[in-house]
């Protein structure tokens, strides 16, 4: 068990390597990933049970210590990433279906590799995990609202049916999980200790899959669309910072405020777009869980050298899983 949990660690600390590497194989070699792409579905489920797994009810008491903070970090989510997309789909004039898919990775919750980048930055992992936990919860509601009212204009949105699939992708397997915790108790440390490999395989599984699909569209709008994306990423962490600044938050919520609002749950992005729209739609999200992991892995080593006395006391001596 030492062992999985070895290896499961380094392919946590490996993520985005890994991620890159499947892509570009998945690129040049679809055939071996297409199988893949009917298990996209199941895999973000796989994922999302894995966060119920992990969720405790410590992480729910930042929302009710710092209510304003959270709010502030929800509100920034929800509101920056999917006007940065919109404006940079109009702005660009991008095709329909590339930009419903920046639109739809715009309007997904927080992701859970966020976490990760937030201890790495010394930042507040508490915050980070209660902007996680809350957008991912609402977004049932919120994704899908958001997608309507922004999308609509290039491509038919079924609110209804992307509500459905978002309460079987994402509320049903955390709530699975949650029970799961609840029955097994102290049991459930031996599959927590797995999480970060089965996350990475399911990421990475779940982007390979989209590019597989797509190769012929991504040979012909490729350098598009990563620019696209780099842009939204970088606009993003780079808002929320700002916004942490304007509300006069200390460096820590700052860091975290930036993370959270730049990382997006790219893989409920991926489902989606797969599920209700194309395999081209779902390349935005695809080559954005690529690069969000490179970019957030950088940043997370540039903000870690600027510290101050809160956040070092704040900081675990073990990091998250993803």
């Amino acid at each position: 068990m030492r062992a999985i949990a070895a290896l499961s660690r380094f392919a946590g600390n490996t993520f985005a390597l890994w991620v890159l590497v499947f892509a570009i194989w998945a690129f040049y070699q679809p055939t071996l990933f297409l199988p893949a792409v009917t298990w996209v579905v199941t895999l973000l489920g796989v994922i999302m049970f894995g966060m119920g797994l992990t969720l405790k009810a410590e992480d729910f008491k930042d929302v009710f210590r710092h209510p304003v903070k959270v709010l502030i970090g929800v509100l920034a989510q929800f509101i920056i990433m999917p006007g940065l997309a919109w404006l940079l789909c109009r702005a660009l004039q991008l095709p329909p279906e590339i930009a419903v898919g920046v639109i739809l990775v715009g309007c997904c919750p927080g992701g859970t590799a966020s976490n990760v980048m937030t201890w790495l930055a010394r930042g507040d992992l508490a915050l980070s995990v209660a902007i996680t936990s809350v957008t991912t919860l609402m977004a049932p509601i919120v994704t899908p609202t958001l997608i309507w009212l922004l999308a609509s204009a290039w491509l038919p949105v079924n609110f209804g049916a992307m509500f459905s699939s978002i309460i079987q992708m994402v509320v049903l397997p955390i709530i699975l999980g949650l029970v799961v915790q609840r029955l097994l108790g102290a049991r459930t440390r031996y599959l927590v200790d797995v999480l970060p490999l089965i996350s990475v395989i399911s990421i990475v599984t779940i982007v390979s899959a989209v590019v597989a699909a797509s190769q012929g569209k991504i040979a012909e709008s490729g350098l598009l669309i990563m620019a696209v994306v780099v842009l939204h990423n970088s606009l993003g962490l780079t808002l929320g910072f700002v916004i942490g600044k304007l509300f006069k938050l200390p460096l820590a919520q700052c860091k975290t405020l930036s993370i959270e609002v730049g990382m997006q749950n790219s893989g409920l992005g991926a489902a989606l777009a797969t599920a209700h729209f194309s395999p081209l739609a779902a390349v935005p999200s695809a080559l954005f869980s690529v690069w969000h992991n490179l970019s957030g892995a950088l940043l997370a080593t540039f903000y870690r050298r600027f510290s101050d006395r809160e956040t070092a006391a704040a900081l675990d001596d073990h990091a998250p899983g993803l």
